[in-house]
């Protein structure tokens, strides 16, 4: 079952190199560097806290990068999301580093050893892992990218999904003046505007095979994958090309009720917890107002505002209650949301009273109380 980390518990590391003192120069890894941290701190990704977002650009040595990485991987506790863009380079004994502004080639001590990061990938206390590698290495032109062909085997971690830009050499990977790398480009355009046709979450191995078509149609060199674990099912996003118009009167029950909600089970913060409240109300199609009129007056637009917006977990259960009723969200997963509120408020799990009304204006069932936790499912490498 695919997941969105919970942005309270999860932390992301972008580091790249833009310039180099002996290697060809890449303008184009600060604008994927500034973009993607854009992304992922905002709703058409993981609503990730900015000061959960490290970007690390042009760092002048290896303690630079290993500082702030090792703090993140201490911090997550959900997911660590690690992206490197810039020139990879490979050794006699095919051990990959990355490039750092003062990187010399010949000279392999003067970049960052991609063992020393898998290191700390290992010693995480994050879940989940996801590593993203733009990296390349080719003197023969300008853009040109090289990496060795069994980049994704080197540098797979158990746990992690890893996606990697192609091994192939070709001037397409960073064209001269294009803002964004090929790889990176394509990336960025999917969790912006969405997978027409695909899953409500765009988990990485949706991504890896819609960036696989898209850099393929486009006639450009193809990514690598390596999944451990199960880390295929971790999202990157919601599917913003199949995301709702608002919805015309619907009961409870019905196959409109039974979109892809977000996962209550999964939330383990207070961060997470508002993050996902709101976007019950995304999925869901209504504004404000529609769910205002939708509980039949139990909680007003100022309410809902005020709940979505707020760092503290609400005293009292109803008013919450009250709004996932009234976006939609069926009776069982209301529940599951009563047992993360518990949880986050510190309180033991207690059986939950039914909220007064009810759970829609145009919908006479109420809210039922049944105590059920998603199972654990244990999945198998790809």
């Amino acid at each position: 079952m695919s997941v969105l980390p919970d942005p309270g518990a999860s932390r992301a590391v972008l580091i790249g190199t833009s310039r180099y003192d002996h290697l060809e120069q890449m303008p184009a890894v600060s604008s994927n560097l500034a973009d993607l941290a854009t992304l992922l701190r905002g709703p058409l990704s993981l609503h990730l806290p900015a000061a959960h977002v490290t970007v690390i650009e042009n760092p002048p040595d290896p303690g630079s990068v290993m500082g702030p990485l090792r703090q993140a991987a201490a911090e997550a506790t959900d997911s660590l999301l690690v992206y490197y863009a810039g020139h990879g380079l490979t050794d006699l004994n095919d051990t990959l580093a990355l490039a750092l502004p003062h990187t010399r080639p010949g000279h392999i001590e003067t970049s960052l050893g991609y063992d020393w990061l898998r290191q700390i990938l290992l010693d995480s206390h994050a879940q989940r892992h996801v590593v993203l590698l733009d990296c390349c290495y080719s003197g023969l032109a300008l853009g040109r990218m090289s990496i060795s062909s069994s980049l994704a085997d080197q540098a797979a971690v158990e746990g992690t999904f890893l996606l990697a830009a192609s091994a192939e050499t070709r001037p397409a990977l960073a064209p001269v003046g294009a803002v964004h790398t090929a790889f990176t480009g394509a990336l960025l355009e999917t969790l912006r505007h969405g997978v027409p046709a695909g899953p409500p979450l765009l988990d990485l191995e949706t991504l890896y095979r819609h960036l696989h078509h898209t850099l393929e149609a486009r006639g450009q060199p193809l990514p690598q994958a390596r999944n451990r674990n199960n880390g295929a099912r971790i999202a990157l996003a919601r599917n913003h090309a199949g995301l709702p118009t608002p919805p015309a009167a619907h009961t409870a029950g019905t196959a409109e009720d039974r979109r892809s909600w977000p996962d209550p089970a999964a939330v383990s913060t207070v961060t997470g917890f508002f993050t996902s409240l709101r976007t019950v109300r995304e999925i869901s199609g209504l504004t404000q107002q529609e769910v205002s009129r939708r509980s039949n007056g139990q909680i007003s637009p100022g309410a809902i505002s005020r709940l979505a917006n707020r760092d503290t977990i609400p005293a009292t259960w109803s008013t919450t209650a009250a709004y996932l009723a009234a976006c939609g969200v069926p009776a069982d997963q209301i529940d599951q949301w009563h047992r993360t509120w518990q949880s986050l408020r510190g309180n033991p799990p207690t059986t939950p009273q039914a909220p007064a009304g009810p759970s829609h204006a145009d919908s006479a069932s109420s809210v039922r109380t049944r105590w059920r936790l998603p199972g654990l499912r244990r999945g198998r490498d790809q």
